[in-house]
């Protein structure tokens, strides 16, 4: 008995994504925001690592708005680049030098920044320390590095925000910046995987500890937004896969201002009722799965490694 006639399968001829849709449209021009003009004017925002990179492209965005920027950062020279930056923009800067692994640095950069500009309304929480690297190559020290800076810093600093706001009286907004791979894992990044899960349950814990008191806790996760200040991995990651953008559900990696518009939003007075949620910012890139696996390629062999061996 033969098996029945089956309809042969449609086939056609393959199709870039280019050229099977044309992705997310770009943003507004560079300049332009969703909130009025002078949103946060009177307002003193401290971004930690607001020197270089998302942290002064977030920084910007507030300063486009009114606000007086204060920008924390052990490095002088992340200090100088970052005020210059801001006040071709027009605003005003306080620079703070600053370790946030040490509490009472901590303190002293509020002193710094309360004394010149005020008490800050808004703290985004940029600062963190990331490397890859296997996690059988990874020294203690560099595991106690990564989350101190970006686990124990975050909270230090939120945690000196909240005081000084419970001690006067007056509401205020945190913004932490997390990582998609808090909810997925990272392989390559077990030291800062971790350290990012537990910002974004800092977020959700701190929101409902401090929402009474009138501060609002939100997390911002950046997506694939390329800059000049990019650390070598990154860049190098970047350099070894041709057509980037096409490797994105969007057809293209971020805007440093879209990021910036997430931040000024929920720090804003127009999402006062978000608190305790951390928004997303990368296009849905983090929420992409295949039909089929791809073959597993170790961390090993990504990186270009030897085999993992005992002997120095």
């Amino acid at each position: 008995m033969t098996a029945p006639d089956r309809p042969a399968l449609a086939t056609a001829a393959p199709t870039t994504p280019a050229a099977a849709a044309a992705g997310l449209p770009e943003p507004p021009p560079l300049g332009a925001s969703a909130l009025p003009d002078g949103t946060f004017a009177g307002t003193t925002v401290l971004v930690t690592g607001g020197g270089t990179g998302l942290g002064l492209a977030t920084a910007t965005e507030f300063a486009r708005l009114g606000a007086t920027l204060a920008i924390a950062s052990r490095k002088p020279e992340h200090l100088e680049a970052g005020r210059t930056a801001l006040e071709a923009s027009g605003a005003t800067v306080v620079t703070a030098t600053c370790d946030i692994r040490d509490p009472d640095q901590v303190a002293a950069a509020f002193d710094t920044v309360e004394q010149s500009a005020g008490l800050p309304g808004v703290l985004v929480n940029n600062a963190a320390a990331n490397f890859p690297v296997p996690a059988e190559d990874m020294s203690p020290n560099a595991w106690r590095t990564v989350v101190d800076i970006t686990l124990n810093g975050t909270f230090f600093c939120a945690r000196e925000f909240a005081r000084r706001h419970l001690a006067a009286g007056t509401p205020g907004s945190i913004v932490n910046i997390g990582a998609s791979y808090a909810w997925t894992g990272g392989p390559g990044f077990a030291h800062s995987a971790a350290a990012k899960a537990g910002v974004k349950n800092m977020v959700e814990t701190l929101a409902v500890e401090w929402g009474p008191y009138g501060i609002q806790v939100n997390g911002l996760v950046p997506g694939l937004f390329p800059h000049e200040d990019m650390t070598a991995d990154i860049r190098g990651n970047l350099d070894r896969t041709h057509e980037k953008d096409a490797c994105q559900p969007a057809l293209r990696v971020g805007r440093l201002r879209e990021l910036g518009w997430a931040a000024t939003f929920l720090a804003s007075p127009y999402a006062r009722f978000v608190s305790g949620h951390t928004l997303v910012v990368d296009g849905a890139n983090w929420q992409r799965r295949s039909l089929t696996n791809p073959p597993v390629v170790t961390v090993r062999d990504q990186m270009g490694k030897e085999p993992f061996s005992l002997e120095p």
